[in-house]
């Protein structure tokens, strides 16, 4: 089986690829500057996995057109590419919002519209998304990201229903809060240093820290992220195993998250939670 996964040099798109060669596949991994893929390369080289490294950056259209030339070839795309835009909406400009949607929502949408003619003649493949707890609950000072990841969900239930019947099967994957460094690579406006956004933000993610604690599958000690090995493990499954379901919550902070907004009016939601996480106005 070929899999190929976009944003693979670091966190989830890195372990998946590494989890995907160890159980048997072949991975095409890509990334945007292929200088960042040496540690992927050396342990793909010691271990002697099958894994290939591809440059591709998913907002370059002629790009992905060329990188998936031989998508009758591959037969799992992982989406995996992506960022975080933090800012209050008052501070997103229109660039800003253009960049997080082309990486987070067009850039899945060009990989793929690139493979699904031919996977439609073919019959069969998968496409696996990776979205975020954020993808059905917008985190304050994320609505840029939540955004993004919403529209993603949407567009992922649509194709469902839309290729189910050709043979193609559809997966999401929503995470919570992790160890992978993403944080670290978040993007902020030139107004973000200093301003009460950037206190009432540091409070709130000080304040997620609280869920941690409630026992993530993998928790390092004093409520540490847990293993995004387990985010790794639910992409695998959702490429190898045709029962997977189309939505995956991977992390109990995702999970008690969801469950408190479904159960209940959003007012009483926001209630639940700012009192759960010590978070007030």
């Amino acid at each position: 089986m070929n899999v190929l996964i976009t944003g693979s040099n670091t966190g989830f798109g890195k372990l998946a690829a590494i989890s995907l060669a160890r159980n048997g596949m072949t991975v095409i991994a890509t990334m945007r500057n292929l200088s960042k893929g040496d540690d992927l390369l050396r342990i793909s080289q010691e271990e002697e996995l099958p894994i290939e490294i591809r440059q591709l950056d998913v907002c370059d259209p002629e790009m992905v057109k060329d990188c998936l030339s031989d998508a009758s070839e591959i037969d799992a795309v992982v989406n995996n590419a992506g960022f975080e835009v933090q800012a209050a909406i008052e501070q997103l400009e229109d660039e800003m919002m253009l960049r997080q949607l082309d990486t987070n929502l067009l850039g899945p949408l060009r990989v793929i519209r690139a493979i699904l003619p031919a996977w439609s003649q073919r019959g069969s493949g998968v496409i696996v998304n990776v979205s975020s707890i954020a993808g059905r609950s917008a985190p304050p000072y994320s609505g840029s990201y939540a955004a993004s990841k919403h529209a993603l969900e949407a567009l992922s239930e649509s194709l469902h229903f839309e290729v189910s019947h050709l043979g193609i099967r559809v997966c999401v994957i929503e995470p919570g809060r992790f160890s992978t460094g993403f944080f670290e690579n978040i993007v902020r406006p030139d107004s973000w240093e200093g301003s009460s956004h950037q206190q009432r933000a540091t409070a709130f993610r000080e304040a997620l820290l609280n869920l941690d604690n409630l026992g993530n599958e993998g928790t390092g000690e004093g409520g540490a992220p847990a293993d995004p090995q387990i985010v790794a493990d639910a992409i695998v499954r959702a490429v190898k195993d045709p029962t997977a379901p189309f939505r995956t919550l991977v992390g109990q902070d995702a999970e008690l998250i969801d469950a408190t907004k479904t159960s209940m009016s959003f007012e009483d939601f926001e209630a639940t939670m700012r009192a759960a996480l010590d978070w007030h106005d």
